[in-house]
């Protein structure tokens, strides 16, 4: 599990780098943290100008907000066996099923994952039994 690097040690490596007490590699490495999160500080304070950790803005951002999410809502409401392909085409959205998939269960919603067809048409197997053991089995061997 990777943990959050405190504020204070943040503050303590930007400023020994700030007053040229050495090379990222060397601060790094004097701070015990990685030349990446040396790096990434230097960035996060150049756009941001914050250290604090940014938790809540990593990672990929849904692609399916709100109103994708109320749209879903009434289309299975409407029609509730559409397929997840017939959703991303009502929705004419550019994603994969399996993101519709995530965010129908998130809501708590239910699908129907194919469409109704016709009863398959097989017929009954018959009822007699096999033949045992030897009797069915023919010899490995050819007759002379």
């Amino acid at each position: 599990m990777r943990k959050t690097i405190s504020l204070d040690l943040r503050e303590r490596s930007l400023a020994a780098y700030d007053q040229k007490q050495g090379t990222r590699d060397e601060v790094a490495h004097r701070f015990r943290v990685s030349l990446g999160l040396v790096k990434k500080l230097l960035q996060q304070r150049r756009h941001t100008g914050d250290l604090r950790p940014r938790h809540r803005y990593c990672g990929r951002k849904p692609l399916l907000g709100q109103s994708y999410q109320q749209r879903l809502r009434e289309l299975v409401a409407r029609q509730p066996d559409l397929t997840l392909e017939e959703l991303r085409q009502a929705l004419a959205v550019r994603c994969t099923l399996q993101a519709i998939h995530y965010v129908l269960q998130r809501m708590g919603l239910t699908y129907k994952k194919r469409r109704s067809g016709p009863a398959n048409r097989t017929a009954p197997t018959s009822g007699r039994p096999a033949a045992g053991g030897s009797a069915s089995k023919r010899p490995s061997i050819r007759p002379a």
